[in-house]
């Protein structure tokens, strides 16, 4: 079995935008992962237009299904911009500078983060959200479902000293 780095790194790749580039790293995905294979067997025999316009149905046209972490937590408030700023910070500590558009707190980018780091304390912090939405994408039927599975069956259950 992949260390939980190389499925962090797989999952985070699997969660973004499927353009011509995710098409060219399936089959290393598929190998790396084999807690992705559903997907990646999933996003491989889909044609790239139907995966595209699935991800945005998904994750774009319905806020319940939202990559962005702080999200889940304090919404479009004032305090979501605070912890903006704390992902933010803590790449930076590390580092880390986030590259692109996305926030600091889009999935993917927290899982490169906990990929190239080892630290897993956004993921653990953020366990709530991320089960809940994993339920919703299981829920909704989609195969992006699986993915969120395999990252939270890397997370312990119990959470000591993380708040919520």
């Amino acid at each position: 079995m992949p260390a939980f780095e190389v499925l962090y790194q797989a999952a985070a790749l699997c969660l973004t935008y499927p353009d011509d580039d995710f098409r060219a790293r399936l089959p290393l995905l598929r190998e790396a992962a084999p807690q992705l294979r559903e997907f990646t067997d999933h996003a491989a025999v889909t044609a790239p237009g139907d995966l595209a316009a699935h991800y945005v149905e998904v994750f774009d046209l319905d806020s319940r299904h939202s990559l962005y972490l702080s999200w889940w937590r304090d919404g479009d408030t004032r305090r979501r911009g605070r912890a903006l700023v704390r992902f933010h910070d803590l790449y930076n500590a590390y580092g880390l500078e986030l590259a692109g558009e996305e926030l600091p707190d889009f999935l993917p980018a927290v899982l490169e983060f906990a990929a190239r780091t080892g630290d897993i304390d956004l993921l653990l912090e953020h366990r709530d959200a991320l089960e809940q939405l994993r339920s919703r994408l299981t829920d909704f039927g989609t195969p992006y479902a699986t993915v969120l599975d395999a990252v939270c069956a890397t997370l312990p259950t119990a959470r000591t000293g993380v708040r919520s």
